[in-house]
């Protein structure tokens, strides 16, 4: 059952299963109130880095805690699309879901680094902590996408029949 499965193919897998439900509780808990929803652990190194080295105002803080919530759900969105593209089984035979996979570390990794510098601006511990893991968790990934590549395909190579001694050699026959 498990003879086509990459080790690439398994740990994206298991980061979508962490990062799917994690991230889509935080962007929905800040599309519901978004500042109360940013003042949570898993941005409150972002709110506080808005707050205090940007001086944004009310309205600004909540336009920037809507576009991590959409950051963060396309992120979702990827991982989720990875996995549709996991159960099929040519597509994952053949890497056609490594893209999607690629496309949400990509993103993912960009907003935890992000998120991580604002921590350790801010000085939050628990929270430089829980980006940092996260960042830790979406590079490996990437690097075991990057150097396992898929099995290539094998090469159907033609072999040239002899021909029978009472056969002329013509065009057609080639």
């Amino acid at each position: 059952m498990f003879t086509n499965w990459r080790i690439g193919s398994v740990n994206g897998a298991l980061l979508a299963a962490y990062f799917i439900p994690a991230w889509t509780l935080v962007a929905f808990n800040i599309f519901v109130a978004p500042v109360h929803g940013l003042y949570e652990r898993p941005s409150v190194a972002v709110a506080l880095f808005l707050s205090d080295h940007l001086q944004m105002a009310g309205m600004s803080t909540v336009r920037a805690a809507w576009l991590l919530a959409l950051g963060r759900l396309t992120v979702v969105a990827f991982f989720a699309i990875y996995l549709a593209l996991l159960c099929i089984p040519r597509v994952r035979k053949n890497g056609g879901s490594d893209e999607a996979l690629g496309i949400a570390l990509a993103i993912g990794s960009l907003i935890s680094f992000t998120s991580m510098l604002m921590a350790s601006k801010v000085g939050e511990m628990a929270a430089l902590r829980l980006h940092a893991t996260e960042l830790l968790l979406l590079l490996g990934a990437a690097i075991v996408v990057v150097i396992e590549r898929p099995a290539p395909a094998p090469k159907i190579a033609e072999t040239a029949v002899p021909l029978a001694l009472e056969q002329a050699e013509l065009l057609h026959n080639r």
